[in-house]
């Protein structure tokens, strides 16, 4: 048993007159209620009240004691309030890292609000499809899509996603309709460029085991938002992530193939470097991303551009 837990019990006793009213208070019985009491006592070597029929009586070590322990326990408690505060407001410099186009679309819009509601808090962002180096580069967290692996990182899940070859409707009545991914070197795949990272091809999944395409187009770009822009224009097909082109694949304006090899989890993850204490500013972010993205409708609400 605690010290502070003997002292508040001894507290509660004196303010309220009885084990019975303390206990109620504490929501324990007042058998526990005056084990604490005789622990105390035992401890200190004093009685500090005289137990009768009558009730509860101070001796004078214990009026003073009492005046002692309410003090102690208003200590206590104001520290606890000012904690409490403070991580409630948040201050200092948060410094986030995100893909390029999911960070303007995605995280961006959402950080006048948040900072709003914790004006002592300072928001940095670095929108980048390069994938950074967190402790290296001073960032807080980053949001990343896709699987993470090092060991050094937390992960959490803010939005399952997918990751899908797609194309306009005309497009697959035009060409054809790939019907394994081996079919995609007859289509024009517009891709990231060598510095993008998808020249080792597309991954897909067959019998439980990813492996990879290569595919080949005639245009080909570092830029998401521009590959995305193409394959809603019907220049050709693309792999793109579910989360960008729910939107048009709910109104008909893309769909998708080769469905049954994409990969099953390619989700919207938040990610920070491993610590003993996970600070208040990136879990209270993380949990407003969460909260956007989990409104129904959210995702395909976004504007197209």
């Amino acid at each position: 048993m605690s010290r502070y837990t003997e002292i508040r019990s001894f507290v509660l006793i004196a303010e309220k007159g009885s084990f019975a009213a303390a206990a109620l208070a504490e929501s324990v019985t007042p058998v526990i209620m005056g084990r604490r009491l005789t622990a105390l006592e035992r401890r200190l070597g004093v009685q500090l009240m005289h137990r009768s029929t009558r009730g509860l009586v101070l001796t004078d070590l214990g009026e003073r004691y009492l005046e002692q322990c309410q003090q102690l326990i208003q200590d206590f408690d104001a520290a606890d309030a000012s904690i409490t505060a403070r991580r409630r407001s948040l201050a200092g410099h948060l410094v986030v890292s995100a893909p390029a186009s999911f960070g303007r679309q995605h995280v961006a819009p959402h950080a006048a609000a948040f900072q709003a509601r914790y004006p002592d808090l300072r928001l940095s962002f670095n929108f980048t499809d390069s994938v950074v180096d967190l402790v290296r580069e001073g960032y807080d967290m980053a949001i990343r899509i896709g699987e993470v692996t090092d060991p050094n990182y937390v992960a959490v899940r803010l939005y399952p996603n997918r990751r899908v070859v797609c194309g306009t409707p005309e497009y697959f009545n035009r060409y054809g309709v790939p019907r394994v991914p081996e079919d995609l070197a007859g289509h024009n795949c517009l891709a990231f460029n060598l510095q993008g990272g998808q020249h080792r091809g597309w991954t897909f999944v067959r019998e439980g085991r990813p492996f990879a395409v290569r595919v080949r187009g005639c245009l080909a770009c570092n830029d998401g938002e521009l590959l995305y822009d193409w394959v809603r224009q019907g220049l050709g097909i693309g792999w793109r992530s579910t989360w960008e082109i729910q939107r048009e694949l709910k109104r008909g304006e893309l769909v998708t193939v080769l469905d049954d090899f994409a990969l099953p989890a390619y989700d919207i993850q938040a990610v920070y470097p491993q610590q003993r204490y996970l600070p208040a500013k990136v879990r209270y972010f993380i949990d407003d991303l969460r909260a956007h993205y989990q409104q129904p409708g959210y995702w395909e609400g976004r504007k197209a551009s």
